[in-house]
């Protein structure tokens, strides 16, 4: 399997994973959605649906894959993601912190771009 395949169902394993296991206790009506565009190389898990009167519509996270590195982009929990990455076989030199200014990205122990 090459790299960015690899990276992809890596990704996409755990956006499935975590959403199986965050059901908002308090937002029955909201449900987890994650979105897939190998083509694209774009990946992310959304909260959708109403709670009471309140329309709800947020990213959760996102991730991309450009240029053999995976760029996360969005994290809107206080879930240490970087570390299960890992763990599953993304090397810190191949996660780029796409949330960090470029110039903070070098203090992050991961890639920078």
């Amino acid at each position: 399997m090459e790299k960015i395949e690899k990276y992809q169902n890596i990704i996409i394993e755990w956006l499935e994973a975590f959403a199986k296991r965050s059901k908002l206790a308090n937002m029955p009506n909201v449900e987890n959605k994650v979105i897939v565009d190998k083509k694209n190389g774009s990946f992310q898990l959304l909260r959708i649906g109403w709670e009471g009167d309140r329309y709800v519509f947020s990213v959760v996270f996102h991730f991309d894959i450009k240029n053999g590195k995976v760029w996360f982009q969005r994290n809107i929990t206080e879930y240490d993601v970087v570390d299960d990455l890992i763990e599953m076989g993304i090397p810190p030199s191949d996660i780029v912190l796409g949330f960090q200014p470029p110039y903070a990205r070098k203090y992050t122990g991961l890639a920078v771009a």
